[in-house]
């Protein structure tokens, strides 16, 4: 069996020895051009004239193209075509594009774009949250409210009330490959475009529009990204269409990547939030009613932001039972980088409010976090006894399989959360200067696209004569390990060993129609599709020796390379020759769509959910007081990947989840000034977690259990959940910040060095 086991990355060994190749590896013909662009140095106004002759006269400058000069669409979009490719009448954030160089090397097209001459009459930029909603600057009339039960009336009853406000930051990718496309001019006016995209078809699509092709003229390419987390599922249609677009003009081939400073500058982040709640609780720390409001800094464009709110909002329960609650979501438009998708895809920032809370009535109540969030719960296994009925979210899905009790205690017990809590207030109290934290949170999170046609997926599987099986499916490969995990499903419908599979490039040209690789759907839905692909080929293949033996097809068993029918037994290659003699087809493609869901995001209510995951972590800190500098001193994490597909890949996504988290709520700040420029633009001064950053002690195991629901050999979705598990780094540093004084610190995010002694002072007061 080849599921299931803890293979490496298939291509691990070229990552390692910088063999994989990029897309900004990939050889282009000698008369290729390289693209920059030219970008807006005012964040808000009117684009009053370009004189771009210095760029036309500058050195290997082959051509200079605005957005006048576009042939059909202006646009790179990926929903309410807002978003031009180049400026035309106004800008909109520091970093727009406003023309596009071409030149005969990568650095002279830079140099060249620095050379344009711009008047744009400024207008007073809308950086804040504060300002936007002074303006009514949004997307959608009003706010979205989902809700349920009366909140007003059950905070106003509760026997305790509390009320605050956090800041989340958002958080630039930093993936390590930048953005990058790669643009080929075919016969017959096809385009055929390489690029670092989750996305191939959207890159099609863009591409077609921009040409003015049906987009069965436009093949998209991508074998591998150096790293996506979001940032690489809408973000990437600008490089391609420009490619595409001067590639059309030329007739040469045309490349573009974006250096790190570019990058940084010109694409979205994760959406900053900030949450206003109250809530209404009993002694024992139970919400009997709670209001959140979410304000939602979008940027310029629209991009993805509503989907990215509505699941901020849907996952402002995260584990807990909220009997009457109310969210209500401002989805706000400023002069700032387009805000996109980001691993978690607003998730995490909903998930963060409620965490918040929990940890603020247990400040006020005295009592421990985690008894706190525990007696919260939703019902255990989906028990739906008793009135309260405690296992339907606010937007009225079930939670059927609750597995968090059992989880966490087992939790508990291996990461000795309750002696290590008693030893950390021994600590405290010992020590003045270095206070100690620990916290326990846990995650339960959705899987599925909430937009509910995504959520499908297509195979091409070929078995040739010699025994050798080649596949294509629609997901993109960016790190986390897609490929080897389709292609161990692929193996072991085959009873073969797994050095017979290859998987190839994702390729519209093969698989058509594809969903974005997100929302942690990669492998349940491209691993399913394979798996019908693969089962349809295996049924051909039985179904012939069946019928040469006299037996029926579902006695032929595949296993250990070899074909076993009526007492014979053959090797897979002799059975795919035969085959081939016996004119049986194969080839097959595959088609899966996930099913039970149902959901209307404007009522707020249905499935859109096919299941949750879950996981939890005990993190230990240490903060020093008279500074703020702190550090993750252990993490613990016991996460649930259902009957894991890849137990050594899923430990990875799992590792790297929770780093990725703990920086973006602790070190990751991105800062704007006053006129609207980001000055944390490079890595001198955006700080992401370095490998010294990782906590001394990190022990991380999977929770052994299959999913309930028919996914993909039982396996549970595992990219995105990990990394709300770094929100226990947060807690664990409220939890420090505490010990130093009684009123209640208030720490806000992301918790840097600054924002750690400033809690400081106001637990002191």
């Amino acid at each position: 069996m080849s599921v299931a086991k803890p293979l490496p990355h298939d291509a691990a060994e070229l990552h390692v020895t910088g063999a994989a190749r990029y897309v900004d590896d990939i050889p282009a013909p000698k008369d290729a051009l390289h693209l920059a662009f030219g970008t807006s140095g005012v964040a808000a106004g009117i684009l009053e004239r370009m004189d771009l002759s210095e760029v036309r006269t500058a050195p290997g400058v082959a051509l200079v193209m605005t957005a006048d000069d576009l042939p059909f669409a202006n646009d790179v979009s990926p929903s309410i075509h807002d978003e031009p490719l180049l400026a035309t009448d106004r800008v909109h954030y520091i970093g727009q594009p406003l023309f596009v160089v071409a030149a005969t090397s990568h650095l002279a097209a830079r140099r060249a774009a620095r050379l344009g001459q711009v008047d744009i009459s400024a207008h007073h930029p809308i950086l804040s949250m504060d300002a936007a909603l002074a303006k009514n600057s949004r997307f959608e009339e009003g706010p979205r409210i989902y809700a349920r039960g009366d909140a007003e009336a059950a905070i106003a009853a509760a026997p305790h009330r509390l009320n605050g406000q956090l800041h989340v930051g958002g958080q630039e990718h930093f993936y390590l490959e930048g953005q990058a496309a790669l643009a080929l001019p075919q016969e017959g006016g096809d385009m055929m475009i390489m690029s670092s995209t989750q996305h191939p078809t959207e890159i099609q699509h863009k591409v077609a529009d921009a040409l003015g092709v049906p987009m069965h003229s436009v093949r998209v390419e991508t074998r591998r990204m150096g790293g996506g987390f979001g940032g690489k599922e809408s973000q990437g249609n600008a490089l391609a269409v420009a490619c595409a677009v001067v590639a059309r003009a030329t007739g040469r081939p045309c490349r573009m990547r974006y250096d790190r400073d570019d990058d940084m500058m010109i694409t979205g982040k994760r959406h900053d939030f900030r949450i206003d709640y109250t809530v209404g609780f009993d002694d024992d720390g139970r919400v009997l009613g709670i209001d959140f409001t979410h304000y939602v800094r979008c940027g310029w464009s629209q991009d993805l932001s509503l989907p990215v709110a509505d699941r901020a909002m849907l996952h402002a329960d995260n584990a807990y039972f909220l009997p009457n609650v109310r969210i209500t979501s401002h989805r706000l438009k400023t002069n700032t980088q387009s805000a996109t998708a980001f691993r978690g895809f607003g998730g995490p920032q909903g998930m963060l409010g409620i965490e918040r809370v929990m940890d603020h009535i247990a400040t006020h109540l005295g009592d421990d976090p985690s008894a706190v969030r525990r007696r919260n719960f939703y019902a255990s296994g989906g028990d739906t006894s008793g009135q309260k009925k405690r296992n339907v979210t606010p937007y009225g899905q079930p939670v059927e399989d609750f597995i968090l009790p059992e989880l966490i205690e087992a939790l508990v017990a291996s990461s000795a959360y309750d002696q290590r809590r008693d030893a950390v207030a021994r600590w405290n109290t010992d020590n003045p200067i270095l206070k100690k934290g620990i916290a326990l949170t846990p995650v339960k999170f959705g899987i599925s696209f909430t937009l509910t046609h995504l959520n499908q997926a297509g195979a091409l599987v070929h078995v040739y004569q010699d025994g050798s099986i080649h596949l294509n499916h629609g997901g993109t490969e960016m790190g986390q390990g897609l490929f080897q995990k389709v292609a161990q499903v692929a193996a072991d419908r085959f009873g073969v060993d797994i050095g017979q599979v290859k998987i190839t490039a994702t390729d519209t040209g093969k698989v058509p129609n594809t969903s974005a690789t997100a929302a942690s759907s990669g492998s349940d839905l491209n691993g399913m599709a394979v798996k019908i692909a693969c089962d349809t080929i295996r049924y051909r293949m039985s179904d012939m020796l069946a019928g040469k033996h006299q037996s029926s097809a579902q006695d032929v068993v595949f296993r250990d390379g070899e074909v076993a029918v009526a007492g014979a037994t053959y090797s897979f290659a002799e059975v795919a020759q035969m085959a081939y003699h016996s004119r049986v087809g194969l080839s097959s493609t595959g088609f899966y769509k996930t099913p039970k869901l149902e959901w209307d995001r404007i009522k707020g209510h249905g499935r859109p959910f096919f299941y949750f995951a879950y996981g939890a972590a005990v993190t230990e800190v240490v903060v020093d007081t008279l500074t703020g500098e702190n550090r993750i001193l252990r993490a613990d994490i016991l996460h649930d990947a259902g009957a894991s597909l890849n137990p050594s890949l899923d430990i990875g996504q799992i590792e790297g989840g929770y780093v990725q988290g703990a920086g973006w709520l602790t070190t990751e700040e991105l800062v704007w000034d006053d006129a609207g420029r980001l000055r944390t633009h490079a890595p001198s001064t955006y700080k992401i977690p370095a490998c010294s950053d990782r906590p001394d002690v990190f022990n991380v195991a999977l929770w052994t259990g299959e999913n309930r629901e028919e996914t993909i050999y039982r396996s549970k979705a595992v990219g995105e959940p990990p990394l709300m598990l770094g929100i226990s780094a947060y807690s664990a540093l409220c939890n420090a910040v505490q010990a130093c004084g009684a009123t209640y610190a208030d720490l806000q995010t992301p918790a840097t060095a600054e924002a750690v002694l400033a809690a400081i002072e106001r637990a002191r007061q």
